[in-house]
């Protein structure tokens, strides 16, 4: 078995962190390797959950070295970070004389790079998406400010670098791996680049651990009835997710179901999801936001008769496995979501093409909600059958320790 160093700029106390890191560490440990994970992380959030993470991880056999995360000024902040990333990752090779550096996107593969180059580790880039075409198009990097524009020439630079000098990569769609095998740079054969989606934890995302006295509980803090359609989006509303769009969407609904209601399940941003749907004429009454622990997601999840997420269809997301997908289709929920992300279409087309949105109109939502209501094709268990088919955990687990135990 092989020792490890895991980086992730993303924190183990984000809920990212615990739905698509801790899980697969967890698994790997439980193979024989030897894992530390070198994480960043938000000064509020492991005040208040810190030691959670740490349980968890010392139950799992993970070595776990958090550092701190800077989040202003922007630019700025990312090169502190990644300066406390190269020393670190200096020191713990020192302790640890590593096999395998899993870098989770490119800052933590830069850094990876040092121990390829200074101690012959071995570099597994595991891209996470195109990041700095997400930068761009998530409306975070403006290219006509003239920093920004350099810095993303910079890292577009480094990104024909990292492909180039991985010893494997991991992509989490197929439409991603397509894309990276037409660049003329790339170097890798096709077998090196592997295809891991955003997993989900089918023991934990599912309708049979569904407590219904918490259940009915939960219905009633909300103020929901039998006679109440829920819709529900589920996690943060960011710069991909379309917002407006998916309010248009449940603007739809209320036209077959006048009594939907709309359940927004995130922490933070509910006087932005309340200011959006007044613009759109929709009262509040129908719009409901309840965050809750990761713990409590499917639980909450549960109460939804049917869930949207729309994302940019635009080039990075071509690379992008929403996390979400996984976790309410292994719930049995339908899911409707659009065309051009991912793999997305891949699955949709094959499986419940009506669940799809090929265009953001009205037009297009009242044809697939009349669908939906008036031709119901897609049973519970298929939704579960397709969940466990493409973003089984226990699959994304044994895939890792394949790329482990080959390189």
């Amino acid at each position: 078995m092989k020792r490890i160093l895991y980086i992730s700029y993303d924190g183990m106390t984000d809920p990212l962190g615990q739905s698509q890191v801790l899980p697969y560490l967890e698994g790997l440990s439980q193979k024989g390797h030897e894992i530390t994970l070198l994480s960043f992380e938000k000064p509020n959030r492991i005040k208040t959950q810190g030691r959670h993470i740490e349980s968890l991880c010392k139950e799992a056999n993970v070595n776990w070295v958090p550092q701190k995360y800077t989040a202003t000024p922007p630019v700025l902040s990312a090169l502190k970070d990644f300066r406390t990333m190269k020393s670190s990752v200096l020191r713990l090779q020192s302790e640890h004389n590593f096999d395998i550096v899993h870098a989770r996107g490119y800052l933590p593969a830069m850094a990876g790079q040092l121990l390829q180059k200074k101690h012959g580790v071995q570099l597994l880039f595991d891209m996470r998406g195109f990041w700095p075409d997400e930068r761009v198009e998530g409306g975070i990097w403006n290219k006509k400010n003239p920093v920004f524009n350099f810095v993303y020439r910079y890292f577009k630079k480094k990104e024909q670098h990292l492909f180039k000098t991985a010893d494997a990569v991991v992509s989490l769609t197929h439409a991603g791996k397509n894309i990276i095998q037409r660049w003329p740079f790339m170097q890798l054969q096709k077998s090196e680049i592997s295809v891991i989606p955003c997993c989900a934890d089918f023991n934990h995302f599912t309708p049979t651990n569904i407590n219904v006295s918490k259940q009915q509980a939960l219905r009633t803090q909300l103020h929901l009835t039998d006679a109440h359609f829920v819709l529900s989006y589920l996690g943060s509303i960011g710069s991909w997710y379309m917002l407006p769009e998916m309010l248009d969407f449940f603007k739809v609904l209320l036209e077959f179901k006048p009594q939907a209601r709309m359940l927004f399940i995130t922490r933070d941003e509910e006087q932005e999801i309340r200011a959006e749907a007044a613009r759109k004429g929709i009262t509040q009454e129908h719009i409901i936001c309840h965050g809750v622990t990761r713990d409590e997601v499917p639980d909450m999840l549960s109460l939804s008769h049917l869930s949207v997420f729309f994302i940019k269809p635009v080039f990075s997301k071509q690379a992008s496995s929403p996390t979400k997908l996984a976790e309410i289709l292994g719930m049995g929920i339908p899911a409707i979501s659009n065309a051009g992300v991912g793999d997305v279409d891949l699955i949709y087309k094959k499986h419940f093409p009506e669940l799809l949105v090929q265009e953001f109109s009205e037009a297009q939502y009242r044809q697939t909600l009349n669908k939906y209501f008036n031709n119901p094709r897609v049973d519970k268990q298929q939704l579960i059958d397709v969940a466990q088919q493409y973003f089984s955990l226990t699959d994304g687990i044994e895939k890792y320790h394949e790329i482990y135990s080959k390189l």
